[in-house]
């Protein structure tokens, strides 16, 4: 099945033709007949999955000739956890909208940066992409109003809701009129998203795509005994002898991160670090240079790692492991999207061992283990 079979637009059908989409994906077969018909939706899909266009798509069809022309009264609101996220969905906006016949302009806000600017941009905006706290904000400067909203979007619902957004988006959700359409997308259906749904969605349609064992199917797990000494000239090693470009590294904390990226610069490895500590416009800088194949090796901490999306990422290692195996799940996502496969590494001290046995089980496959003694590593 094709995407002109979906009931979208001609103008809409080229730009999909333009990025090199052949066939929709299972998610977006689903979701967008029933967001152009208006259905709410409840869509449990991995990161990934191609989410994020099956709702970009419809919404931006169900707006030509349907927009508020009420000045800073917005039409669609998007709620996302992270900046990062926020602007990687705005850019998916601003992609597609951009062959429309008519102007709609999208607009991502989020905090960190001065409110000014975007107080003064948010004139004329349909589509608003927000961080809640920052919407918040803006709302009680009068500078944006949602009493329009026909459309609401939680992306990622199941990471807001851990991130301690719940008191925010509550707020939020008393200044919306009640009668809209209600969209929430979440890489789990866990106590809280159940909660979120019944508060939220009227008769949803319930789409749930590919189960995680096939999803670890394109992903090729694989572990290093090493202790905690060891594990930065284990990392110089694997990527040297391998010659790996543009890789992905997790660290469990801001200091480990700058750390990590500090040693391998000074063994002639182009990396950076990004994390809540960058200001905004290096982490854009460094996204943008690892995007594009500039930067060899990007670390990140867990919270910032949400606004990671690339296509055809090939490898993700953990430094050291997330505290939870959901954490892990998400880490190694970032790596074998849609169609393309992918190599996720980890580094396991001995303190570690039991945690990564947890992981595995929770997970329900076993990771070939290395020990990582039987390497050379004088020099690294």
């Amino acid at each position: 099945m094709s995407f002109s079979t979906l009931g979208l637009s001609p103008a809409l059908l080229k730009k999909v033709a333009e990025q090199n989409y052949t066939q929709p994906y299972p998610i977006q077969l689903e979701a967008i007949p029933a967001i152009l018909k208006r259905r709410d939706i409840l869509g449990i899909a991995r990161t990934g999955s191609g989410k994020t266009v099956s709702y970009v798509l419809p919404i931006l069809m169900n707006l030509v000739g349907n927009t508020v022309t009420k000045n800073r009264h917005v039409n669609v609101l998007v709620l996302v956890p992270t900046r990062e996220l926020a602007i990687q969905v705005s850019e998916v906006f601003l992609l597609f909208s951009s062959g429309l016949p008519e102007r709609i302009k999208t607009m991502a806000v989020y905090g960190g940066v001065s409110i000014n600017p975007q107080m003064m941009a948010l004139q004329g905006v349909n589509i608003l992409v927000a961080t809640p706290g920052r919407l918040l904000e803006l709302v009680e400067s009068k500078a944006v109003h949602l009493s329009e909203i026909e459309t609401l979007v939680l992306d990622e619902a199941d990471k807001m809701l851990n991130l301690g957004f719940r008191e925010e988006m509550s707020l939020i959700f008393k200044l919306l009129p009640k009668k809209r359409q209600n969209l929430l997308f979440s890489a789990t259906l866990n106590e809280d998203v159940t909660r979120i749904n019944q508060l939220l969605l009227q008769n949803p349609l319930v789409i749930k795509t590919e189960e995680e064992e096939d999803y670890f199917e394109k992903i090729q797990q694989l572990g290093y005994f090493v202790s905690e000494e060891k594990k930065g000239p284990l990392l110089r090693y694997l990527l040297k002898t391998n010659d790996m470009k543009q890789v992905l590294i997790f660290a469990s904390s801001v200091y480990k991160a700058d750390n990590v990226a500090d040693k391998l610069r000074k063994n002639g490895i182009n990396a950076s670090a990004i994390h809540s500590k960058k200001s905004q416009g290096a982490r854009n800088e460094a996204l943008w240079k690892f995007k594009s194949g500039e930067l060899r090796v990007l670390v990140a901490t867990d919270l910032i790692s949400r606004g990671i999306d690339i296509q055809f990422l090939p490898f993700v290692i953990n430094y050291e492991l997330p505290r939870s195996p959901k954490d892990y799940i998400h880490r190694i996502g970032r790596t074998g999207r849609a169609e393309s496969s992918g190599e996720a590494i980890s580094f396991v001290s001995p303190e570690e061992q039991h945690h990564f046995k947890i992981i595995q089980k929770k997970m329900g496959k076993p990771v070939t283990m290395i020990d990582s003694d039987n390497l050379n590593l004088q020099g690294y």
